[in-house]
């Protein structure tokens, strides 16, 4: 694999996983982060810490970014020592999950500032996804830069997918996360389910495994439910962002989405609980509230 010279904003959970792969995988990076102490750790693995977006996006292959929303991608690109002002930049890749619309307003907006391709790659697998080099990523925007993206991609990837035009990444994306919470939300009651019929909760998931109720969240989220981690796969409060922008962009283009507004209803329920920064897993607690001080004390509650 050619070796880059690459950039990267946001250092979040997903977004340091990210880097310290490319890191790995032999990539320089430079990196920036809103708040600076989160570069720290990646520093001292190799990364290189500038000040601003924009000099993440100097004298770079390209720039990657993994933000929490459209309002923080927007600031980042487009505010002051934004990476829009980088006019020498080919391509940036937001690994965000965003609105489609605004990905497109966002990515004609820089494509007129200075001729840079935005492609929108959300991904999914979590964290765990990210360690392990497995992620299906799928992206949208021109094909011009897609392979050069994806070589630096392949470091945290298992999968890419190029679904088509500006925003096609973002709303395949939706589909993701409307299948992944509606799955977990049924796996939170019917582990509620069992434990009232006087089920062993934990044998639950090996008891469907290879069964047609087998699932990756099954597996993953089963055991994480009725266990609350000391480290978080993922918090309540990023599923609820994403299924928000699912139901407002079902409402805009006439899809009809019952059971996903179902499931927003409950996820709105858990962060009333006190648990949007909690994990997903914690949803179990709307259908089991005994579960919830388990989970606060994960967010140290």
């Amino acid at each position: 694999m050619p070796k880059m010279k690459l950039g990267f904003c946001g250092l979040g959970l997903m977004g340091a996983a990210m880097v310290q792969r490319l890191l790995e995988a032999g990539h320089e990076v430079k990196v920036w982060n809103r708040s600076a102490e989160k570069a720290q750790a990646l520093a001292a693995l190799g990364a290189q810490v500038v000040a601003s977006p924009y000099l993440v996006a100097e004298d770079v292959d390209g720039v990657l970014m993994c933000l929490f929303d459209a309002k923080a991608v927007e600031a980042v690109v487009f505010g002051t020592e934004g990476l829009a002002q980088a006019t020498e930049l080919a391509w940036l890749v937001d690994h965000s999950s965003i609105d489609p619309e605004a990905t497109r307003t966002m990515a004609n907006r820089l494509a007129l500032a200075n001729g840079t391709d935005w492609i929108d790659a959300p991904v999914s697998g979590g964290i765990p996804g990210v360690q392990a080099g497995t992620l299906a990523i799928m992206s949208g925007g021109h094909e011009t830069h897609m392979e050069s993206a994806c070589t630096a991609m392949r470091a945290y990837a298992g999968n890419i997918t190029h679904m088509g035009s500006s925003g096609a990444g973002q709303a395949t994306k939706l589909c993701n996360q409307a299948i992944v919470a509606t799955t977990v939300v049924a796996l939170a009651e019917a582990l509620g389910f069992a434990k009232r019929n006087g089920i062993d909760v934990h044998k639950l998931a090996p008891a469907l495994a290879g069964g047609w109720a087998d699932s990756k969240p099954l597996q993953v989220f089963a055991p994480r439910m009725i266990e609350a981690q000391d480290s978080s796969i993922g918090a309540l409060s990023t599923m609820l962002k994403d299924i928000d922008t699912v139901i407002a962009n079902a409402q805009q283009s006439g899809a009809p989405m019952p059971l996903t507004a179902n499931v927003q209803q409950i996820l709105r329920m858990a962060s009333a609980m006190g648990l949007a920064e909690a994990e997903l897993s914690a949803v179990i607690s709307v259908v089991m509230p005994e579960y919830r001080s388990a989970f606060l004390q994960q967010i140290g509650n």
